[in-house]
């Protein structure tokens, strides 16, 4: 099965910093609208979709976070220079002249600017770059500027998405590709009608970037048995890299969770998900992150009693800069792999 890669690049494109996830919701509800029992919104902004199961005995919900990396207008300088605080964890090298978009009245593009090394003394030249050494210049001034931005207004990354042989590469890959992942497995449900073990609640989460709250909600509301966290992971698999530090590398498959810094996944779904990927013949493989965290720790714990939460990790490089890279048989594998886990949990060994 192809991968829908126009579909996967309106996703991606889709402007969404955390708290102003307005726009790409928009488009998930109307990828969703056919593919699911009943649909909702709730307070915070999560989308959830039911896809009613052949036993209502337990609950599964997956969560992918529909929000991006950006930033916020914190100050418009007498010049028309645009101040900003991040929305989320950048790395302030990647942002040196790197194309954003302004979402004021009207969208404006500008390009992140900082101080040429020309004119630096000697001794900055080498010291890290700060967050506070850039600036966003419209080509504006500032009474143009203010004709359409106002402190408070959201901003985001410019970059269309490319193939690169097997591989896409696009800004916000983290989480646009769970995102995508999520829609097209309700739409593999839908096709082969095959219904999930049990009712199973797709949701679209907001602001992860910023503390995973809209799992946290949302999980509080559906209190699910199973859980399934879908986010992006470190493929270091590039030169340099050494095979302690790799993580994942593209091309080996859907990434099975067992821990990060925020999640111990639940040795018996970890043991589950092998075991279904296998007898589906679903390449996998596992994935320790060493630092960082998913939805799925907000699955795990924000639930009377907790439950038994994994993860689906899609190998990713370039995690959190401009733009970056997944490999499309690993998406494909992780779709695959999330269908077969929530049509078959009724299968699992839960017994401790």
């Amino acid at each position: 099965m192809a991968i829908d890669v126009s579909l996967l690049a309106r996703v991606c494109e889709a402007p969404g910093a955390p708290g102003f996830e307005k726009l790409i919701r928009e488009l998930v509800l109307e990828e969703i609208k056919d593919l699911a029992d009943e649909i909702r919104v709730d307070n915070m902004g999560n989308v959830v979709a039911l896809k009613k199961g052949k036993s209502s005995a337990k609950r599964a919900m997956a969560a992918a976070h529909m929000d991006e990396i950006g930033f916020i207008v914190t100050h418009v300088d007498d010049k028309g220079f645009i101040r900003f605080n991040p929305l989320g964890g950048f790395d302030a090298k990647t942002l040196t002249s790197q194309r954003v978009i302004v979402h004021g009245k009207k969208d404006i593009i500008g390009v992140m600017g900082s101080k040429p090394t020309h004119i630096m003394q000697p001794e900055d030249r080498n010291k890290p770059a700060k967050i506070t050494d850039y600036f966003i210049d419209t080509g504006l001034l500032k009474k143009e500027v203010e004709k359409f931005v106002e402190v408070g207004n959201p901003v985001t990354r410019w970059s269309p998405l490319l193939e690169l042989g097997e591989c896409v590469n696009v800004k916000s890959l983290d989480n646009r590709v769970c995102v995508f992942l999520l829609i097209e497995a309700l739409r593999a449900l839908q096709k082969s009608r095959k219904k999930p073990a049990y009712d199973f609640y797709a949701v679209f989460t907001v602001q992860e970037e910023v503390g995973l709250r809209g799992a946290n909600v949302s999980a509080l509301e559906i209190k699910p048995d199973f859980g399934f966290g879908l986010d992006t992971t470190i493929a270091y698999d590039v030169p340099g890299s050494t095979p302690q530090e790799r993580c994942t590398a593209l091309g080996e498959g859907a990434g099975i969770k067992i821990m990060d810094s925020s999640v111990i996944c639940d040795y018996r779904m970890v043991a589950f998900m092998k075991k279904t990927a296998d007898a589906h013949k679903i390449k996998w493989q596992p994935e320790i992150l060493a630092a960082g965290g998913t939805d799925t720790a907000g699955l795990q714990r924000m639930v009377p009693g907790g439950s038994i939460a994994g993860a689906v990790s899609v190998p990713t490089r370039h995690i959190h800069q401009t733009i970056e890279t997944v490999n499309k048989n690993d998406l494909q594998a992780s779709i695959d792999l999330l269908v077969a886990c929530v049509c078959e949990l009724d299968k699992g060994d839960w017994r401790f």
